[in-house]
């Protein structure tokens, strides 16, 4: 399949699925808070977060970066992006494709993903793109409320070996991406994996 399809078949996806995505999820918001606050200090940085959906993590992130920090909500889907500006606050929220991004070279301090890792088309280049948008020593985290296990079950699956978020599978797809993999958890209860831009 061509980028371009896969852009699409993306965006189709998770129109389809907008209006009822919070109401699917609802009791993921302590899950996003934790995962935010592990990431440490953020006071002042600029984040991205890609693939926002419909902006629950917008709201914490922007808390997290404080009233020097700048928040960027980017999503591939309007349907998505309109349920978006009712969590945004003052986040800034731009249609787009993470694999290529309206931002300068280094403009970023974080990239969050939460869910991002297994929607992105063409996931080697999207991830090379975010680097590009990263300054050297930024950060990436690539989150979603349950692990591997849990996620595959809800969807009456089972884990292969060609999951792209197996340890073994991320780590060299993000370094060839120009990120290290730094710490990578995957539990029933969490998945993230932090990398930093190197």
């Amino acid at each position: 399949m061509s980028y371009e399809a896969e852009l699409a078949a993306t965006r189709a996806f998770f129109a389809a699925r907008a209006a009822g995505w919070d109401a699917k999820f609802p009791d993921d918001g302590p899950r996003y808070a934790a995962a935010i606050a592990e990431l440490g200090p953020l006071d002042g940085a600029v984040v991205l977060d890609a693939g926002c959906g419909t902006g629950r993590a917008l709201p914490l992130l922007r808390a997290a970066v404080g009233g020097a920090g700048t928040v960027l909500g980017l999503d591939l889907t309007p349907e998505m992006l309109a349920r978006a500006a009712r969590h945004a606050g003052d986040a800034a929220l731009v249609a787009g494709d993470c694999g290529r991004l309206p931002l300068r070279d280094g403009a970023l301090d974080l990239v969050f993903g939460a869910g991002l890792i297994s929607h992105l088309p063409g996931p080697a280049r999207g991830l090379r793109e975010l680097a590009r948008a990263t300054r050297t020593g930024g950060r990436l985290a690539l989150y979603h409320p349950v692990g591997r296990a849990a996620l595959a079950a809800r969807h009456g699956r089972r884990l292969t070996p060609d999951d792209l978020r197996a340890e073994p599978n991320l780590r060299p797809l993000l370094a060839s991406a120009g990120w290290r993999l730094d710490s990578y958890t995957d539990r029933d209860t969490r998945f993230l994996a932090v990398a930093t831009r190197v």
